[in-house]
């Protein structure tokens, strides 16, 4: 299967719609998916949004529990690929990336009247 890498500056602003979940590997034993290096592997839906178009919504794959990260908060997808793929009747796009993490808030911005003046 071959990889394509996305660029995720072009992406405009990314949110968490769906926590961290670890994937299922199957669903018959609730076996849990793990990568080639032992690590659970979890999915995060992931809203995105270019310059006024609408939103959507994609899974994207990430070994290991992404800290920090919930539903709503912006974040920082790193190394994400997309892998055509195909069963059968059915294809689609699915989404890897090697991290994703919380953008920080930014601090609130001081007044600068706050704590000085004068009083009686």
């Amino acid at each position: 299967m071959q990889s394509i890498p996305v660029d995720t500056t072009r992406l405009g602003v990314l949110r968490c719609a769906v926590g961290p979940e670890p994937k299922i590997a199957d669903f018959e034993s609730k076996e849990v998916k793990k990568d080639r290096d032992g690590n659970t592997v979890y999915t995060v839906a992931v809203t995105v949004r270019q310059d006024r178009r609408r939103v959507s919504v994609i899974e994207i794959a990430v070994p290991g529990e992404p800290k920090g990260v919930v539903e709503g908060s912006e974040v920082r997808v790193t190394g994400l690929e997309a892998f055509a793929w195909a069963m059968g009747d059915r294809h689609g796009i699915s989404f890897r990336a090697a991290a994703i993490t919380p953008v920080p808030a930014p601090a609130p911005a001081s007044s600068a009247s706050a704590g000085k003046g004068g009083g009686a």
